[in-house]
């Protein structure tokens, strides 16, 4: 049986990180996909603002974050992946932060993940196909910024994880960075030969998928053991709202709006043997906070239904 994995984020709280993986265990998951990108939003990096989490010492972010190790073990939950805060360029933004987050936040993110002892780190490619008229200068900016941290990778036994994303165009969401499964492949092979190590691999993220209209079983098995995490979440095909899988319907017939039969089958195709992980946080703080425990044994359900239809 395959393992399954949620996010720390609204599950485990800083103050008291005990609780909460000793909630996640209870509830049927054996990893977590640790959301460092909580200490760093997204949301805070589109006002242009910036905050001085990582402005710590390494020994001092690995003083903050000493309890959630200890109690990781404790509960017997293993940190399997995390996602850097993102983006990483914020294409009208000043060199200043550009610079911190490339030089600091991006580097002392590897330190932290090598400190949890854990094996994937996922980052978001630079959006910037509209700026530089293309997606192979897009992707040559997201590839130099991997090859900034890239040997660090390699001697800590990391793989940085690029992920499908979307783009919005006017009204309408279109395919983003590292939608393409062929390109993906050669660059993913190409990385990884020069340095002699599985430095890159991808993370396959459901609800962008969805959104892109991408064919989940041919993307994945085209990716066949390149695919090393995910982020499983669904949507109405309109939004990235993160929710439950089997949420949303396309008719009263309660046919899908996420081709899940796919996914399933693109599992099975690929003989995939990691970690089945929801990347679902929104829905924990939609819910009442009595039903939160409720709430994440439904998830794992879920997971282990997965898995069990694939034969996994």
């Amino acid at each position: 049986m395959l393992e399954i994995g949620v996010q720390t984020k609204n599950a485990v709280e800083d103050q008291n990180p005990a609780e909460g993986f000793r909630m996640l265990k209870r509830a049927g998951f054996s990893c977590v996909d640790f959301s460092l990108n909580y200490y760093l939003t997204n949301k805070t990096l589109y006002r242009m603002e910036q905050n001085h989490f990582f402005d710590k010492t390494r020994g001092e972010l690995e003083d903050y974050f000493t309890p959630h190790k200890r109690e990781a073990q404790a509960a017997g939950i293993r940190i399997h992946q995390m996602h850097m805060p993102y983006p990483i360029y914020m294409p009208n933004g000043k060199k200043e932060l550009n610079d911190y987050l490339w030089n600091v936040m991006a580097p002392k993110s590897m330190e932290l993940c090598s400190f949890f002892e854990c094996s994937y780190i996922v980052i978001h490619g630079f959006k910037l196909a509209k700026n530089l008229g293309s997606e192979e200068a897009e992707w040559s900016e997201t590839e130099r910024f991997i090859h900034s941290i890239a040997p660090m990778a390699k001697e800590m036994g990391i793989t940085i994880c690029i992920e499908n994303l979307y783009s919005s165009v006017g009204k309408h969401i279109v395919e983003g960075p590292c939608c393409n499964v062929g390109k993906a492949v050669e660059r993913i092979d190409r990385i990884n030969d020069r340095y002699g190590a599985e430095v890159l691999g991808f993370c396959f993220d459901t609800g962008h998928a969805n959104l892109a209209r991408l064919d989940f079983e041919d993307f994945m098995t085209r990716l066949g053991h390149r695919l090393k995490v995910f982020h499983i979440h669904d949507n109405d095909g309109v939004g990235d709202l993160h929710q439950i899988p089997f949420t949303f319907t396309k008719t009263r017939e309660n046919q899908p709006s996420t081709d899940w039969e796919g996914f399933v089958r693109g599992l099975r195709a690929m003989g995939f043997d990691k970690v089945l992980s929801f990347e679902t946080a929104p829905v924990l703080s939609a819910f009442p906070q009595d039903m939160k425990e409720d709430v994440l044994s439904l998830i794992a359900k879920i997971g282990k239904h997965f898995a069990g239809e694939a034969g996994l």
